[in-house]
């Protein structure tokens, strides 16, 4: 005798609701020695608000001396991203403390990693990109920035903050 298919896979795709899903960056693990009020907090960054996430990605970023800081409203041109927060370091050093200010900040405020780390080489290469769900962050170096001029790919984006 046949089994029935799953409810999931008999539906028809036209007649699910048309949403845009939300990308949420990964929480941390709650781990066994965390109390119930760490926890908490750690549940509560789940539900951070993507525009204050940009807004305190920004701060972290001129914190550690990031020149020509750009936040942009891509929400109506991209399902990629709600966020995206452009900056620049002036040499592989500064590019470095950008990108280790601003993933220790979010940690430490939101409870949040990037859903996605990188390495050294990313670094040394002038580009690192730091993808939190709803805000992605690029940090350039000035030639990096300047050959991809990604201000001007998404140049229909509003921008919210410049920064320089």
């Amino acid at each position: 005798m046949a089994q029935p298919l799953p409810e999931e896979t008999t539906a028809s795709p036209a007649l699910k609701p048309a949403t845009r899903p939300r990308r949420t960056a990964r929480l941390r693990a709650v781990r066994p020695e965390e109390s119930a009020e760490a926890a908490a907090k750690r549940a509560a960054a789940a539900e951070t608000d993507p525009l204050t996430l940009a807004k305190d990605i920004v701060t972290f970023a001129s914190d550690k001396g990031a020149a020509d800081v750009l936040l942009m409203d891509i929400r109506r041109q991209s399902i990629i991203a709600d966020y995206f927060v452009i900056c620049s370091g002036d040499n592989e050093r500064q590019i470095r403390a950008i990108n280790r200010g601003i993933q220790e900040g979010v940690a430490e405020r939101h409870g949040l990693d990037p859903a996605h780390r990188v390495g050294p080489a990313q670094e040394e290469a002038g580009w690192v990109v730091l993808d939190y769900g709803s805000v992605v962050i690029h940090i350039f170096s000035p030639q990096m920035r300047e050959f991809y001029r990604l201000e001007r790919l998404w140049a229909e984006a509003a921008t919210l903050l410049r920064m320089q």
